[in-house]
């Protein structure tokens, strides 16, 4: 059962990095694997984490919260765990609740190799509820630590934008545009991420994260 965990896990790291080449594909190979590693073993945090993950990328953000408790109920030490916990209440847009979850995974594991993807988790909730200046330093440490990913830069946009920064703003969406030009407005965005069109989250989004991106000259459609 190891193996298909392992493999599991590395096919819901690529999606929701978006390294896969074949969305659909992985998102059924992911299912497949993960599902019979946890009907053969019921208590392995790894695995309901990873399908926890899954869950929010196939937009069932409510089953996403429970795989995700189960596998901090599993192992209170999953930094991982409680990181991706803190995106799925974001995304059911209780980012207050995000919060917290977040800053315990940067507490328990602050050297990860992946600690760019809990300070965009950090920032992004912060973001959303409306601290700017908190949001703009966690993006910001966030994109030095890992420019490669395309979602780092369009967050960080909006929240330049905010803070009354539209030439860095424009540039910010620029470099998400090179990483990612598929990504080139509002609606692909969220197309790609179905968990960002959540009613209470898109509330938030619209006042906040939206709403720079758009004076930073990403379009809706």
């Amino acid at each position: 059962m190891g193996a298909r965990i392992g493999i599991g896990t590395v096919l819901v790291d690529d999606l929701v990095l978006r390294f896969s080449s074949d969305l659909e594909r992985d998102k059924a190979r992911a299912e497949d694997m993960l599902r019979e590693a946890l009907e053969r073993e019921m208590n392995d945090s790894v695995a309901d984490l990873a399908m926890g993950m899954l869950r929010r990328i196939q937009n069932r953000l409510n089953d996403s919260q429970i795989e995700l408790k189960t596998a901090i109920a599993l192992d209170r030490n999953n930094a991982r765990a409680f990181q991706q916990l803190g995106v799925t209440l974001m995304c059911l847009g209780e980012p207050e609740d995000a919060i917290p979850q977040i800053e315990r995974a940067i507490r328990l594991n602050p050297h990860d190799p992946n600690i760019a993807s809990y300070y965009w988790a950090l920032g992004s909730a912060e973001l959303v509820s409306s601290r700017m200046d908190d949001a703009l330093s966690l993006l910001s440490k966030a994109r030095a630590a890992n420019p490669r990913l395309y979602f780092i830069h369009l967050w960080l946009a909006g929240s330049l934008a905010l803070k009354g920064d539209p030439g860095a703003a424009r540039s910010a969406v620029a470099a998400s545009l090179e990483l990612r030009p598929e990504v080139s407005s509002l609606a692909r965005w969220r197309a790609e991420n179905p968990f960002y069109t959540n009613p209470r989250f898109t509330a938030l989004a619209d006042k906040t994260v939206y709403a720079g991106l758009r004076q930073a000259g990403f379009p809706d459609q």
